[in-house]
């Protein structure tokens, strides 16, 4: 018997949001176990870890919006992000990869908001008394993620502009 072989899609990239979400809570719990709310902990110059309830988006944006707001958001672009992976075919690596990060990190921080009602952020960098946002494994993994997008999005032009100078014979 002969099964008609299924097209290979981009699901199988699932594993890697899988991975995103176990370490973002995982380093989230050795945080929270480690650290009371507000502590600070110094790694090195320029590098601390701080235990810090994030309720807003990035940079704390939208910080009196409910956390059901943010999960609902998130389930949008889970959905979004599923249903393209599931449609496109088999070989859009650097895509599948930015949009598996992008939903890994969503539902890492989507758990910590349906359990805490906040989202725990650790990662202080900071430059003398400037300090950028306090951020965790999950946020790291969506700027990647979106970091990926954009350099498909330069490679796309990238290809169709050598793609045009070919067909116009080497203008371009």
């Amino acid at each position: 018997m002969h099964l008609p072989q299924m097209p290979r899609t981009n699901i199988r990239w699932l594993w890697l949001s899988a991975f995103v979400i176990v370490a973002d809570q995982a380093s989230k719990l050795a945080l929270v176990s480690t650290l009371k709310s507000f502590q600070v902990m110094p790694l090195m110059p320029h590098l601390n870890l701080v235990h810090m309830q994030n309720t807003g988006a990035a940079f704390s944006m939208f910080d009196r919006a409910p956390a059901a707001v943010f999960i609902l958001l998130c389930a949008v672009v889970s959905v979004a992000i599923l249903t393209w992976l599931r449609r496109h075919p088999h070989g859009q690596t650097l895509t599948a990869a930015a949009f598996t990060l992008i939903l890994g990190g969503a539902l890492g921080n989507a758990v910590d908001r349906a359990m805490r009602g906040y989202v725990v952020d650790f990662v202080d960098f900071y430059v003398g008394h400037w300090h950028f946002a306090a951020f965790n494994l999950a946020d790291s993994a969506i700027t990647l993620g979106a970091g990926l997008l954009v350099l498909e999005m330069l490679l796309d032009w990238r290809r169709a502009r050598r793609s045009g100078a070919a067909e116009n014979g080497g203008e371009g």
